[in-house]
């Protein structure tokens, strides 16, 4: 989960140093794997891998600027350079010399990003994918002088791509301003474990630093402002089996202008590793990095299309045998997936258009044509949504996050505030109310937590004011209940807590601080220490088999049934796993000699 922190701070106020954030989130159970700098220094006391420190942008040296005019190179034959006149404020300008493609002669208004003369940047004419510093410095290009630059994302560490073009930025920001103040920024890498997954969002992060740090969270508002008509008749929703979706809730937006994101935006969920594509797929994206819930937007006149000119009847169901779903690959072209039964859909009477929170179907995506939306907020069983994605390899932001549970909860408020932003940024109309159809809610569990229990786990008393302030800095609801219980109530978010009192005194310690338990010896004689002599034995003879040249080779105990029928092994009955972590690693081999063979061909290449 990457994390940029001038986003995060719109949610919690950052009010620590850098590198202590850093340990009191590795310490609480969010390690920083990885921090990555764009276009500023080493913060004090914070170790950088030197990979992930790229160009630090001086405020005085790269500033943005807007570009006056651009005129063609005076040489004839010169059709690939310009010279571009950009205002670099207080009416200071500067001519230049660029290559970039998406400058064009007579092009002016745009904001650029300039680099002066001492800017240290990555260069472009390093070989392949090789990242190597250069100082800018005044020179002659095909006969005109040039001691600046206009910039592209490459040159100050953004981004990978050598071949994009350079920065131009949507916002109407003064010339002069120091790129560093609009485009940088300190992205974080957490390693979210299975029992923090509630943290695969930006919200989810901030709770736990404004929980940390003992700063408010700020949620941003997620009531759409509807002035479109009424839902109730454009769209039907229905859902076969609740134990496989829970709830499913449908918004429609009319009057959409299909269009590019904002910078700001773009910007950061390119930050947070997502690529911008439309307006309405990055609000999607957007909200699903945000609130930790996935969207979808289906292209709702396609879907009234399909309904013969009739409102849509969109069916949560499993797939039937023989049924097949039309999606786009990565290069955008036609993939059919052969469904099974196992596999959960979103289909209206005509088929599938989408497997369940997994991937949408090419027939009713969003394009540049889409006038009307409908969006898609809904919540899916995580066993059957992790195993559609092991069986046909479709790893992605959402399935991943609907594999390892959400909330029920979480679908409205996800909903309302894609809404909203679609109506900011796309021009939409949103109708007035939704269609919801939650069958069962979950009941809000209540658990009982008695001081003597945190005593006997932890092997030291937390006093009762802390407990109380810790928990409702987490957002539980907190009782006190006579001088020796809590009465505790998780927030909807907190579908982990499933062993009542040894969570939330999980939640106590890594609040409070793993390095404040105090260091005891254990209360009891250690049993008498006898050596293991078959290991000694095992040992000894691995070490002499060394000595003689052979080499130790370790191999995976399971493989498939075709790789060992390479092998010339007659045929017998494997035994197989239900549940493969791998296509490759199906059954138990039956001989050592293909794992051998495996070494040795990867160690030949």
């Amino acid at each position: 989960m990457k994390v940029p922190l001038k986003w995060l701070a719109e949610y919690v106020p950052l009010t620590m140093p850098v590198a202590e954030l850093v340990e009191r989130l590795t310490l609480a159970g969010l390690e920083v794997s990885g921090v990555r700098l764009i276009g500023v220094p080493a913060p004090e006391g914070l170790r950088v891998k030197s990979a992930e420190a790229g160009p630090v942008w001086p405020p005085d040296k790269i500033v943005l600027a807007r570009v006056q005019k651009v005129e063609p190179h005076p040489d004839p034959a010169v059709v690939n350079l310009k010279l571009p006149t950009v205002e670099y404020g207080g009416g200071r300008t500067k001519q230049l010399v660029t290559g970039a493609p998406n400058l064009r002669v007579g092009d002016s208004g745009q904001t650029v990003i300039l680099a002066l003369a001492g800017s240290v940047l990555f260069s472009h004419h390093a070989k392949g994918s090789e990242k190597v510093l250069q100082e800018l410095k005044p020179a002659k290009i095909r006969g005109i002088a040039s001691d600046a630059m206009v910039c592209s994302a490459f040159e100050l560490g953004i981004d990978d791509d050598k071949e994009a073009g350079i920065i131009l930025l949507d916002e109407e920001v003064a010339p002069g301003t120091p790129a560093v103040d609009i485009l940088g920024d300190i992205v974080l890498e957490l390693e979210i474990t299975p029992n923090m997954a509630r943290c695969l969002s930006l919200i989810g992060v901030a709770r736990e630093v404004a929980a940390l740090t003992g700063q408010t969270l700020r949620l941003p508002p997620h009531q759409p402002q509807a002035e479109g008509p009424a839902i109730e008749g454009q769209v039907r929703v229905s859902i076969e089996n609740p134990d496989l979706c829970a709830r499913y809730a449908a918004m429609l937006l009319r009057d959409v202008r299909i269009g590019p994101a904002p910078g700001w935006m773009q910007r950061r969920l390119s930050y947070a590793g997502m690529r911008p594509i439309n307006n309405i797929v990055d609000i999607t994206n957007y909200v699903l990095l945000e609130w930790g819930q996935p969207l979808h937007a289906f292209d709702y006149d396609k879907l009234r299309q399909r309904a013969g000119g009739k409102p849509p009847h969109l069916i949560v169901r499993p797939a039937r045998a023989g049924e097949t779903l039309t999606t786009l690959d990565e290069g955008n072209r036609t993939a059919p997936l052969k469904l099974t039964t196992e596999m959960l859909i979103i289909a209206d009477e005509a088929g599938p258009i989408a497997l369940a929170g997994i991937k949408g179907g090419a027939d009713t995506m969003v394009t540049p044509a889409t006038r009307n939306v409908l969006l898609e907020a809904a919540n899916f069983d995580f066993l059957c949504i992790r195993r559609t994605m092991k069986a046909l390899n479709l790893p992605s932001e959402a399935s991943v996050r609907f594999s390892k549970g959400i909330h029920p909860e979480m679908v409205k408020p996800a909903a309302g505030r894609a809404a909203e932003l679609m109506r900011q940024h796309s021009g939409a109309t949103v109708c007035r109310g939704s269609v919801d159809v939650y069958p069962r809610p979950l009941p809000p569990r209540i658990i009982e937590l008695k001081t003597a229990e945190i005593r006997r786990l932890l092997g030291m008393d937390l006093p009762r004011s802390e407990c109380v302030r810790i928990l409702r800095a987490l957002e539980f609801q907190v009782e006190e209940i006579g001088t020796d219980t809590l009465r505790v109530t998780p927030p909807p978010h907190r579908i982990d807590i499933e062993e009542g009192p040894a969570d939330l005194i999980e939640d106590l310690v890594r609040l409070y601080g793993y390095d404040k338990l105090p260091a005891t010896l254990l209360a009891d004689q250690l049993p008498p220490q006898r050596t293991n002599l078959p290991l000694v034995f095992e040992e000894r003879l691995r070490d002499r088999l060394v000595a003689l040249g052979l080499q130790e080779v370790i191999t995976y105990a399971l493989t498939t049934e075709e790789r060992e029928k390479l092998l010339g092994l007659p045929p017998c009955e494997y035994v197989r796993l239900q549940n493969p972590i791998s296509s490759e690693r199906q059954v138990m081999r039956h001989s050592l000699l293909g794992g051998v063979l495996e070494v040795a061909a990867a160690n030949l290449q």
